[in-house]
């Protein structure tokens, strides 16, 4: 495992291929929970919509720190890009519209016909990833 920026090469062109990341954050128990995202970056953060009142939104609003993980692999060999960061609710308007066109762009126009537009809708909580710690894995890492 190797450490490296986010805004490097490497990382930047494998997160562009890929279409899920798992999302790990921290329950008020202290346990972990995981989910499987579908994420839009750029060269300093990463893009995320989710319904407002799922969990994993209400364990960001008390603690920020979160764990993002983008794997690929076959024939035995893995490719992994591990992001560490902290979270940043976004409302503002020119943010929404921002965001919610690089989904469209990247899943499809189905995003556009399920929000209603191009915009990130007020029912969804839009949320960016500042990375802070970034380590690459298998093959990535070589």
């Amino acid at each position: 495992m190797k450490e490296t920026e986010f805004d490097s090469t490497l990382v930047q062109q494998y997160l562009t291929g890929k279409e899920i990341g798992t999302l790990a954050t921290v329950n008020q128990n202290g346990s972990p929970l995981a989910m499987p995202m579908w994420f839009v970056h750029d060269s300093d953060v990463i893009g995320m919509v989710s319904a407002a009142d799922d969990r994993k939104v209400k364990n960001m609003k008390l603690d920020p720190r979160v764990g993002f993980v983008v794997e690929s692999g076959q024939d035995g060999n893995i490719e992994c890009v591990i992001i560490q960061g902290e979270v940043e609710f976004v409302s503002t308007e020119s943010e929404r519209k921002r965001v919610g066109a690089q989904f469209i762009d990247k899943y499809g126009i189905h995003m556009e016909q399920r929000w209603g537009g191009r915009a990130v809708p007020d029912s969804r909580a839009l949320f960016l990833i500042h990375p802070r710690r970034i380590k690459l894995w298998g093959t990535l890492a070589t």
